[in-house]
């Protein structure tokens, strides 16, 4: 599972470069989030966990501030969630997350960016089954061990916990995501090298050279793709 964690640091490392680019895009996650509930953490907890991921990729108070304030302020911009699923190159597996308010056009530019990469759309459950819904939570400064007894002092019992490239990686079930955290917090834990909801799949896959390439073509068109917020997928990247 270890190599999991290296998938999610390229991605997150990917998205770093372009920094209006994820700022823009999670504006828009913590805006449809408030929107759905109350606009407080506290008492929305898909709004809490957005809240959590923004932290991790440093997204600034002022975005944060202002999509809050978008949804308080009754606007009425309107968002659909939408999943897609398809195949890279030599049958390697992808899901797309986006959220849209042009339904049309984000199923056209997903397509495109599949059929010009290798690749090809499939439909509705063609893949998610191989994957799993895992929240993954990340800490620096703690031993493997160290962390067993937070968890257990809590009385979480996790999926995993693995010490991957001087952090402590936990692997949870995504009802698990807040409750991991709070024990850290209590623990006097409060930075989180990485804090997500994720779609993790269970069997990673190694990719020739040229396909290799040829899929971090598409996953970079994908996540260029200013509808889409995650790109899950069934590749070893390596380092």
């Amino acid at each position: 599972m270890g190599r999991k964690w290296n998938n999610i640091k390229e991605k997150k490392a990917s998205k770093d470069a372009n920094t209006s680019r994820i700022y823009a895009k999670f504006g828009r996650e913590i805006y449809v989030a408030a929107k759905q509930g109350e606009p407080d953490p506290e008492s929305n907890q898909a709004l809490k966990v957005v809240l959590e991921r923004a932290k991790t990729y440093s997204v600034p108070k002022t975005i944060i501030d202002r999509a809050i304030e978008k949804a308080k302020g009754g606007s009425e911009e309107s968002y659909d969630e939408l999943r897609y699923e398809g195949f890279g190159p030599n049958g390697s597996m992808v899901i797309v997350d986006a959220l849209t308010n042009n339904v049309n056009r984000t199923a056209s530019e997903v397509r495109a960016a599949f059929s010009k990469n290798g690749g090809n759309m499939g439909v509705s459950g063609s893949v998610a089954y191989m994957f799993d819904a895992t929240a993954v939570i990340g800490i620096e400064g703690k031993s493997e061990d160290e962390v067993l007894e937070i968890l257990m002092e809590a009385d979480i019992d996790v999926r995993d916990i693995l010490e991957e490239d001087e952090a402590v990686i936990v692997y949870a079930e995504p009802e698990q995501f807040h409750a991991v955290q709070e024990a850290f917090k209590n623990a006097g834990i409060t930075e989180f090298t990485v804090a997500e909801l994720t779609m993790l799949a269970q069997n990673d896959i190694t990719l020739p050279e040229e396909a290799k390439a040829q899929f971090e073509k598409l996953v970079d068109v994908l996540e260029d793709l200013e509808d889409v917020g995650q790109v899950y997928h069934n590749v070893d990247l390596g380092e």
